[in-house]
């Protein structure tokens, strides 16, 4: 059937319909006559006519079946392949094999695929060349920065992270991690905060005042400076880094928040505006209603990136033994866990990490049931909007296609050392790097906002029920 051409087997397919269905009704005619002679001519008709519907329906269905196997399956898996190579600038060989009764189209796609690829190597090695040159440059600005006894915070006009330095990631940190897009009140004291860059819009210069830590442990002297086109400079003076060189955090920032939109609603928001912190939780079991968790990962996706550095990895300690066999997929033991946060105090951190983001995560019920399961113990609502990369794979390869995390990261072209996989942290920036390739296909298909891609995942909740 291979050397066949594609019209060809179509044919052949209408063919054997018609031939089928001919034969069916001949022989259902026959069986008819034979009863009608015993019985009845009713008798007869009746029977031939009960006959022929079954071998109808019975042949379009094996018909079907052929044609989905062979044609539309092939497609479908085809026109995958090519957004991800189109929209997510991955490159992998064609599947011809699976295409293989589709005639020249795989090995047309392929070509096609080629020779855009040989386009845009050419070009990346020039953005690579100039990428190359910037992050010299970074690295020599962050240097410097690290050298001068100064923290520096970047603000936008409405108050939230823009850029944060070193030092400043350690002040911050004091509160808990420090974030892009967080408010600067998450961290210091609103009050004394607001009443400084109140000063300062009304007589436009800078104005120095006490900033008061959240946990009103810590207190520093600061400067906020009025910036042009919007926004502030919040500096804070004598500040050390107690971290060590190897340590240091780089200089984080995302000049777009200055100028960011807020959407009325979420559902509103342009998927590459979304703030996302992609986790995964690695547990006792697989029982949500009995097991516990033992390590939560996170990683944050701000407009479309992964944030450098702006991690949460915690061990938690389950208050129950953890089985060897759990032990021997996560590689978190008992010994690791003592003297660790309980669930109630790790769900409070996690819960400051995603604060005002979206939470995504793969096969995101299961891992939510657990910390929904505590949340009255933590003292917090888990009332985020929920994405999940499991129903975005089904929206984007077909329901029929696999949609384990390996194969997610295969399909893109992630990469997940051996030593990582099956470890919270791990697996969170696997899945973050699964959603960033992902969201670039969903606006390929016309999915622009948040409200956009929910209305298309509903379509697939089937699959997390039998998932789970």
């Amino acid at each position: 059937m291979t050397s066949l051409g594609l019209r060809l087997r179509i044919f052949l397919f209408f063919v054997l319909l018609a031939v089928g269905g001919t034969g069916g009704v001949l022989l259902s005619l026959w069986f008819g006559h034979a009863r009608a002679v015993q019985t009845s001519v009713a008798d007869g008709f009746l029977l031939a006519a009960i006959l022929s519907a079954l071998a109808l329906l019975g042949l379009t269905a094996g018909i079907w079946l052929l044609f989905d196997e062979n044609v539309a399956k092939p497609i479908d898996k085809l026109a995958a392949e090519m957004r991800v190579r189109a929209h997510a600038g991955i490159y992998s060989q064609v599947d011809t094999h699976s295409a293989r009764y589709l005639g020249d189209l795989a090995y047309a796609a392929e070509a096609v695929s080629g020779k855009l690829r040989g386009g845009a190597m050419e070009t990346a090695q020039k953005v690579a060349l100039e990428t190359e040159r910037l992050a010299m440059e970074r690295a020599r600005l962050t240097a410097l920065l690290t050298e001068i006894p100064v923290a520096m915070i970047l603000a936008s006009p409405t108050g939230h992270i823009v850029l944060y330095d070193g030092q400043a990631a350690e002040i911050l940190s004091q509160s808990h991690v420090p974030r892009l897009n967080a408010a600067l009140s998450d961290y210091f004291r609103a009050d004394g905060l607001s009443r400084a860059v109140r000063e300062m819009h009304r007589t436009g210069r800078e104005v120095a005042f006490t900033a008061e830590g959240t946990d009103g442990a810590q207190s520093y002297d600061a400067r906020l400076k009025p910036m042009q086109g919007g926004g502030y400079m919040m500096v804070i003076e004598g500040a050390e880094t107690h971290m060590p060189p190897e340590a240091e955090r780089p200089l984080v920032y995302d000049f777009d928040l200055i100028t960011r939109q807020v959407p009325g609603t979420v559902e509103e928001t342009p998927l590459a505006q979304l703030v996302c912190t992609v986790f995964d939780s690695e547990t006792t079991g697989l029982l949500p209603h009995k097991d516990e968790v033992v390590q939560i990962g996170a990683v944050r996706v701000l407009n479309g990136r992964i944030v450098p550095g702006e991690v949460f990895d915690l061990l938690v300690d389950p208050g129950i033994p953890i089985p060897p066999a759990s032990s021997r997929v996560h590689k978190v033991t008992d010994a690791m866990v003592a003297g660790a946060p309980d669930i109630g105090e790790a769900g409070r951190r996690f819960h400051r990490f995603a604060k005002d983001s979206v939470i995504v995560a793969h096969n995101a019920p299961f891992d939510m049931a657990f910390l929904r399961r505590h949340r009255a113990r933590m003292g917090v609502a888990w009332d985020h909007p929920i994405l999940d990369t499991v129903l975005l794979s089904a929206v984007l390869f077909g329901a029929s296609q696999p949609h384990t995390l390996d194969a997610l990261s295969k399909r893109l072209d992630v990469d997940i050392p051996a030593q990582l996989r099956h470890t919270a942290l791990g697996d969170a920036h696997a899945t973050a790097q699964v959603l960033v390739r992902m969201i670039r296909m969903l606006e390929a298909r016309g999915m622009t906002t948040f409200g956009d891609v929910l209305e298309e995942t509903r379509k697939h909740g089937r699959l997390l029920e039998d998932l789970n």
